[in-house]
């Protein structure tokens, strides 16, 4: 019969196993649909960008080919360009305005003038409709290809460090006796601190309690102070979640503002 320590290594090595084989599948399947959408962005791309050179062909740009074909750039390079700097926002946890309304401007740009430029094929006076979803179809699956990538990118940003499905529990009816391989028994997690160095994130009740107990030393409360006073404990708030704790706080806000003249 073999040992318990035995049996309890082995299972241990197994459950890991098939950890490290569902964390292969996913970041194999991860990157297989990253291809895909890259190649339907460039594909969706592609297409939109020469209906709208042949769009510019027949209005006046007819007689200057290279003119023809710059054309396009001066909408689409808004939605790269958009799109570069929504990835930057994204990768640094951040949300960027100007990217979100340039990328947008030029998306839907890019569609209207798919569309408005049809010209049908059964007649100037009979589009079919047809002719109109054919037009619309490539610049809106580019554009929704590349709001999928970015929602992989962000879950990808907002991980820990660690990798999470490594970290098996114990199965239950095994031993308790530590092996030789491991004489001292897991460290406890630390909240504010995850693994990698990266601050933590933190509940909107505990973030509010920061920013009272800020506003009681300081006799005041702005997103700046909020924003030092959670990062002097090691956390991490948003710009939507300062928000949200401002707005929790300010009737204390105010009625510390108005005593103060008062008690003055």
């Amino acid at each position: 019969m073999p040992h318990p320590t035995t049996r309890h290594q082995t299972t241990i090595a197994t459950t890991q196993g098939q950890h490290m084989t569902k964390h292969t599948v996913e970041r194999y399947t991860l990157v297989a649909a990253g291809v895909v959408i890259v190649a339907l962005t460039a594909g969706a791309f592609w297409l939109s960008y020469a209906h709208l050179a042949e769009v510019a062909g027949k209005h006046g740009l007819g007689g200057s080919p290279v003119r023809q074909w710059a054309w396009p750039a001066t909408l689409d390079a808004f939605i790269v360009a958009g799109e570069l700097l929504m990835l930057r926002a994204g990768l640094r946890r951040v949300t960027d305005g100007w990217a979100i309304a340039v990328t947008a401007t030029g998306s839907v740009g890019s569609i209207a003038l798919n569309v408005a430029g049809v010209s049908g094929t059964a007649g100037a006076g009979s589009v079919p409709l047809l002719d109109y979803v054919v037009a619309a179809v490539p610049p809106t699956a580019a554009l929704l290809a590349f709001g999928v990538l970015m929602r992989q990118i962000h879950q990808l940003v907002d991980q820990p460090a660690g990798r999470p499905d490594t970290v098996s529990e114990q199965p239950p009816g095994l031993p308790t006796t530590a092996s030789a391989e491991t004489p001292e028994p897991p460290a406890p997690v630390v909240e504010s601190k995850p693994r990698g160095g990266r601050p933590a994130k933190a509940p909107v009740e505990e973030l509010a309690e920061i920013g009272r107990t800020a506003l009681a030393e300081h006799g005041k409360l702005s997103r700046s102070l909020l924003r030092k006073a959670v990062k002097d404990r090691d956390l991490t708030i948003g710009s939507d979640r300062q928000t949200e704790v401002m707005d929790i706080l300010r009737p204390e806000i105010e009625a510390v503002a108005g005593a103060g003249p008062e008690s003055g």
